[in-house]
């Protein structure tokens, strides 16, 4: 379920990012086609994907496919960032004014009169939330989205925007998207426990840690050829000497030795890890062609063992060593003493 609503989702999400960028048309369409035939209903995209190529090509599919195939799905788009340098300085962040032109230019990409579940895409320092809330609430009452959601929030930011939105009488998120992988557990600390205590469902993106959970880089080897590191070595937080310490060669290890054992890819052990989380609701895929898809889509029908989660949860856990996370918080949360600071 998408956190508290009634709205039934796959356990797992078509995540399209790579649509118009990296993926052409043709490979997006059997890329959902593929999705839907397997009983995936959750489709997530964003007004910055490929500068809106991704949601024409979503549309593009409603618009070509029986309503069959396409009825069942549940989609999901995103608004907050700027899609042309043209729209400054108004053109980002969550203000009304912004979010509506956003939505309204979603809606006629995606051929779509409504979207089930519409995300802001990141915090807005800039504007006040009192606003940002009002307007979507505004958006459920014309029924141009029925549930709407957060990505890249923090714990306290998500607990505000739920808190503020019930004081207001307005509709509140049913949905978190964080990054969340077994190189990204540091969204437990806080982001959560929020999540659970508010009723949010987890959408996590990343589940393979941009690839690398997948087993495609080596020690010692710099990434090359048709990979995202090989073409682009820096690129943003999975760049190969940003990501590849010695936590992430201990994880991939453990990832390795249970895909092994399972005689399955590493890559549907590290979905499945995620998938299986407490207060996950789906998890995104994002996949370059239709053969990836293909095996990621198979962590569906994987369940591993207590003693398989355990060594997975010991080699990731990232052991935050300082308050308030590590042994220091933990010993200061279990003081009885009332002079205790």
């Amino acid at each position: 379920m998408l956190g508290g609503s009634g709205c039934a989702v796959s356990s797992l999400c078509l995540g399209t990012m790579t649509f118009g960028v990296e993926t052409d048309e043709s490979g997006a369409h059997a890329q959902l086609d593929r999705f839907a035939e397997a009983g995936g209903t959750m489709v997530d995209t964003a007004d910055v994907y490929g500068d809106g190529r991704s949601e024409e090509i979503i549309g593009r599919w409603f618009a070509s496919r029986p309503a069959d195939l396409t009825e069942p799905v549940v989609l999901a788009t995103k608004g907050r960032f700027s899609s042309s340098p043209s729209d400054a300085p108004n053109g980002a962040g969550l203000s009304a004014r912004h979010l509506t032109r956003a939505l309204d230019a979603s809606l006629r990409r995606l051929g779509r009169d409504a979207v089930d579940l519409y995300q802001v895409h990141a915090y807005d320092p800039l504007t006040p939330l009192e606003e940002t809330l009002r307007t979507l609430d505004g958006f459920v009452r014309v029924g141009k989205i029925r549930y709407w959601g957060l990505s890249n929030f923090t714990g306290w930011q998500l607990t505000k925007a739920v808190h503020l939105a019930r004081a207001l009488n307005a509709a509140a998120p049913v949905t978190i998207q964080p990054q969340y992988s077994l190189l990204a557990r540091q969204t437990e600390w806080e982001i959560v426990p929020a999540a659970r205590a508010a009723g949010l469902g987890l959408l996590p993106w990343s589940p393979l840690g941009g690839g690398w959970l997948s087993g495609k880089y080596q020690r010692d080897q710099r990434p090359a050829g048709a990979t995202r590191l090989g073409e682009d070595p820096d690129r943003g937080m999975e760049a190969y000497d940003r990501r590849g310490t010695d936590r992430t060669w201990h994880v991939i290890d453990a990832v390795q030795k249970v895909a092994q054992d399972r005689a399955v890819s590493m890559a549907e052990v590290a979905i499945a890890w995620v998938t299986a989380r407490p207060g996950v609701s789906s998890t995104i895929l994002g996949a370059r062609t239709t053969n990836q898809l293909e095996t990621n889509l198979r962590a569906a029908g994987l369940r591993l063992t207590s003693a398989e989660t355990a060594a997975l949860d010991a080699a990731s856990d990232p052991h935050p060593a300082d308050y308030p996370y590590g042994e220091l918080g933990a010993d200061q949360r279990a003081r009885t003493l009332p002079d205790g600071h």
